[in-house]
This record gives structure tokens, sequence and C-alpha cells, in this order.
């Protein structure tokens, strides 16, 4: 990791610059991807997964036979695992249930507003170098809360066609009937057009790689409705004099190893202390099973020492990290100073692992500076609020004078005719 002492604030834009961002080319081969989708339909799928993963799927739905051999095959120490996450995960969320309000503005002018759910959802379900069973349960137990009638998942599949056992054991217990082999871009597209055999969603979920953030961004508005931007993972974690060098490598490291895209970035209260924390990183990272990958992300990760607290806050805050992990002696006092972060780890015993699985918090969050303007995935993500309103004669009356003086003020006499002509209607 690159070590940096006290940058000016002049430099922090370019800090805070995401290593995908630079990939010009993502979007073109993604907009090339797409409209293969249109034009092709399920062919193209073939055709993408063949080019791409190196197979060709005989059918892209997985059969019911398949999902059970599967879910046979997963130990039962991992299912227990699976089973408590979902606990958590569902008892969180659970807590999040909007309600319905109702208000009376005005004498016999009653505005209620309700919760409703979104009616087909797709969820992605990354697979790539690891295939993350856990999304399934941070987008499938939410999405059966809120009780969304369609859910549809797509994932890819490994070479000789076949999805993680442990994938399809997390959707059948979260109730997912409708799972397709199919990832990437292409999924993406598939959602949001439709497909022969993939139906066509209202809102798509999930995070990705660049290819799969730049197909959520491109079809998003014109087509279908998505989370957020949710892209390569990254953390950040905040550490002084009192962090365990072992702790902070360590949560450096589990983000390094999710891909070459993730990044992993220190702030440091003084040198000795990002010194101890990289030499750390520098240990361990050879003793990873996925190394190389851990290597080609900490390659583009950054060491930064800020002396000054509020310095080292306000970087923090101009990042607007995906995770942000304050491992400080004063981590309470800094939390509450922060607003811009997916999700915060607070205290030397709450590692990001923690929210990747267990802890009950959604890990589908936004990245690439988002959570600046954007929520992680929440129950609410999952539903719509829908306004109505009851208006009575009297209360039309009450508020005849104002509706009409502001329609014609704007030049919209029929909407000021819609109230007169109730009035006057005897």
């Amino acid at each position: 990791m690159k070590l940096l002492l006290n940058p000016p604030r002049s430099e922090w834009k370019a800090l805070c610059e995401r290593p995908a961002s630079r990939d010009a080319a993502v979007r073109e081969v993604v907009a090339g991807i797409l409209e293969r989708v249109r034009r092709e339909r399920d062919k193209a799928l073939r055709e993408l997964s063949a080019e791409i993963d190196g197979w060709t799927p005989e059918s892209l739905e997985v059969s019911r036979e398949e999902i059970d051999a599967a879910c046979a095959s997963v130990p039962d120490k991992l299912k227990a695992a699976i089973r408590k996450a979902a606990s958590n995960i569902r008892a969180f969320h659970e807590a999040q249930m909007p309600h319905t309000i109702e208000v009376e503005t005005s004498p016999g002018v009653v505005c209620s507003q309700r919760p409703v759910p979104i009616d087909s959802v797709g969820l992605y379900v990354p697979g790539g170098t690891a295939p993350l069973f856990s999304t399934v349960l941070m987008l499938a137990v939410p999405a059966a809360i809120a009780g969304c009638r369609e859910v549809v998942l797509c994932t890819p599949a490994g070479r000789e066609g076949k999805v993680a056992p442990a994938v399809l054991y997390a959707a059948s217990l979260c109730g997912v009937k409708r799972i397709f082999k199919t990832g990437g871009a292409q999924a993406i597209a598939a959602m949001a057009l439709g497909t022969e055999s993939i139906p066509k969603v209202d809102k798509i979920f999930g995070p990705g790689n660049a290819y799969v953030t730049a197909a959520k961004q491109l079809v998003a508005g014109s087509l279908v409705s998505v989370d957020m931007p949710a892209g390569p993972s990254e953390v950040m974690v905040l550490a002084d004099s009192e962090t365990n060098p072992r702790f902070a490598a360590a949560d450096l490291l589990s983000q390094a190893e999710h891909g070459k895209d993730s990044q992993s970035m220190l702030l440091a209260s003084g040198k000795e202390v990002a010194e101890a924390v990289c030499s750390e990183v520098e240990r361990r990272v050879k003793e990873l099973p996925r190394s190389a990958l851990a290597l080609s992300s900490l390659g583009h990760s950054l060491a930064i020492v800020f002396e000054d607290r509020q310095d080292m806050i306000d970087f923090a805050e101009t990042y607007a990290p995906e995770h942000l992990i304050i491992s400080t002696s004063d981590a309470d006092s800094v939390c509450e100073k922060i607003s811009a972060a997916g999700s915060v780890f607070v205290g030397a015993y709450t590692p990001e692992s923690a929210g990747d699985y267990a802890s009950g918090t959604n890990h589908t969050l936004p990245t690439s500076g988002w959570a600046r303007s954007c929520s992680g995935v929440n129950l609410e993500s999952f539903m719509r609020r829908m306004t109505v309103q009851r208006i009575s004669r009297e209360g039309l009356a009450g508020l005849s004078d104002t509706i009409i003086e502001m329609a014609e003020a704007e030049g919209l006499r029929a909407h000021a005719d819609a109230v007169r002509i109730r009035l006057d209607d005897n």
C-alpha cells in the first residue's frame, strides 16, 4: 500500500477516485451487451455464456431437481450458519416495516400514506471468483418480508454449468423459486428487458463488478428501477495508537480479497501506526488463498496519515466509503461526526465481515462515493409509499380559494375548473 503523509486538501479529490471509474471502455462494452440481449434475448444469453464463461446452457432456469440436489449437498454446519445469519437479518429488517400514516391537514381533508410492496424484483448475486450466497440472504429476506409477489434471481454458473450449492440452498431457504444461470451485465439486461425465459422485473437489486454496475446505470430510469450503484467493494479503516494493527490489517485484507477492483484505505493518526498496519498487511497477504487478487487490489489502495483528527474525519466524509471501520480510541465520538458511509463498524470487535454475513445489517451498500446520497438496501428498498387523499365537499370548499388562485396564477384554467365545477354542482 502506498503511504502518504498529510496530503493537502487540494489533492483529496484525486485520492478519492476509485480504480474502476478510470476504465472508460467498460460502458462501451456493456452497451453492446445490452443491445445484443435486446435483439436476441435468450439466444444472446447463451452465446454470451459461451464467450465469457466457457459453457452453453441448455436451460437457463435452474430446475427443481438441481435445487434439491444442491441443498442436499450443503454440509449441515454451513446450513446452520446460513439459517442463523438469515434469522438475524430477518429480525433487523422486520423492525424496519413502515407504517401507514394519516393526517387531517384541514377540516374535511384527510391525507394518508401507505407502504406497498414492489410487485416484481430481480436479485443479482455475484458468482465470479467467489459465489456470494450471503448476498442471497441480504436481498431475498427483505423481499419476502416486504411481500414482493415475484422474485427472480440471476447468478453466474461455473464452467460445468452448475450454480454453487450454497447459493441454491440460501435461495430455497428464503422462498425464491425462479433462479437463472446467467451473470454479469447480460443478467442485468435480461431482468431489465425480459427474455423468453427471464421475466422483466420492476426493480433490480444486487452488487457486482464494474460491468454489472455500468449495466445497472445504463438501464436505470429508462427500463427499470435499481437499488443503487453498488460496484467493486471498498473499505476504509480509521486507526490510531490504540488500534490493534493485526485487527486493522485483517479488515483491509477482507476487502482486498474480493477482487482486483476492490479498494482498501487506511487512515492513520501517525506514521508509526500506518507502518505497523501495513507491515501486518504485507505479512498476512501472502498467507491468503486469494493472495493474487488481494495483492492486485492493494496495488491501488492507500495508507494515509492525518495527524489532525478532524482532517481524518473530513477525508473519510469526502471519500464516503462503502464500509467504514472506526477502530480509534474515541470511536463512538468519531462515529457521531460521520454522515457519509454505507455502513459503519464501531470498535475493535466489530469487523466488517460481521456485517457481510450475520450481524443483521444489509451488506448491499453504495460504493464509489454514492454513500453521500444513497442508502444501503433496507426493507423500504423493496416497497413504495403511495399517498391517498379523501376530501369532503366541505373540505374542498375550504381549499377552493387556495387551489383556484394558485392554478390560475400558473395559467392552468382546467385545474381551477375541476374545483369550481364540483362546488357549483348542487
